[in-house]
């Protein structure tokens, strides 16, 4: 049997109604616990759909942001959002970044840094970019427990797929956890490096809106469930059912929890 794909990225809509909704809240939270003064220039990598940037634009009077994602259909997106004069959105890799050396105040990075295959590189390019006493900063989801909209779901897959446990975000992210984040920004000779969790509620009006965006084939979770026959996939859905019980309301709430690490160049 073929090896299931892992993601699959780039589509904008699909990956707004999926987490994108979820990270501008963490985003601003984020921003408020780095700290940088007014009048910076911020580098954001893996920028994605532009969250990240909307609200270091919103909230910390950068003097330019300077923005770059391997998905070209992220990066147009983006571009289409964030319309202020001090943003600039391009294609790029995180690993080989195309900016000089010492070029920004700080350097910023949202929910990439798992799904990219080299952590060092990317720790090591975002240090690289940020001038002296400048600030490297990112988060990541908690896939091991504290995401609960991914936990659950990966929990339901295993239990109908036992085989495609291998596939289960928290076991194929290990980095996302304080101890493996603190260790990678001292590996790339960071100092006052600090890590903190950044919790949020992610309240779904009823199972439709847990469960469809699981069907947009953005993300980790999606691709996989793209990958399967129709009768797993009925099972999927029918033991997610069974466990997201709602409240009066026909609400389920859960929490989603990020991992934040700060360190200076």
């Amino acid at each position: 049997m073929a090896e299931k794909p892992k993601e699959n990225w780039g589509s904008a809509d699909p990956y707004e109604r999926y987490v994108g909704r979820w990270s501008r809240q963490v985003a601003r939270q984020f921003i408020d616990w780095i700290s940088v003064s007014a009048g910076g220039a911020w580098a954001d990598v893996g920028c994605g759909t532009g969250a990240l940037a909307e609200c270091v634009l919103a909230n910390s009077e950068p003097r330019s942001i300077a923005a770059v994602d391997r998905a070209e259909g992220f990066v147009a997106a983006a571009r289409r959002n964030v319309t202020d004069p001090r943003a600039s959105f391009d294609t790029a890799d995180a690993t080989a970044l195309p900016w000089n050396s010492a070029s920004f105040d700080v350097a910023v990075s949202g929910l990439v840094l798992n799904f990219v295959p080299d952590h060092k590189a990317m720790a090591s390019e975002m240090a690289r970019v940020t001038k002296p006493g400048g600030k490297v900063a990112l988060y990541v989801w908690d896939y091991g427990r504290g995401m609960e909209m991914m936990r659950h779901f990966w929990d339901a897959a295993i239990a109908v797929s036992p085989n495609d446990s291998k596939l289960d975000q928290a076991e194929r992210f290990p980095i996302c956890q304080p101890q493996p984040l603190q260790a990678l920004f001292r590996d790339v000779g960071l100092s006052s490096v600090s890590c903190r969790a950044i919790d949020i509620p992610t309240v779904f009006q009823d199972f439709e809106d847990y469960w469809s965006p699981f069907l947009g084939k953005q993300g980790a979770a999606p691709t996989y469930l793209a990958s399967v026959d129709d009768d797993t996939r009925e099972r999927i859905r029918a033991l997610l059912e069974s466990r997201l019980v709602p409240a009066a309301d026909g609400k389920i709430a859960l929490t989603a929890r990020a991992w934040a690490v700060q360190g200076i160049v």
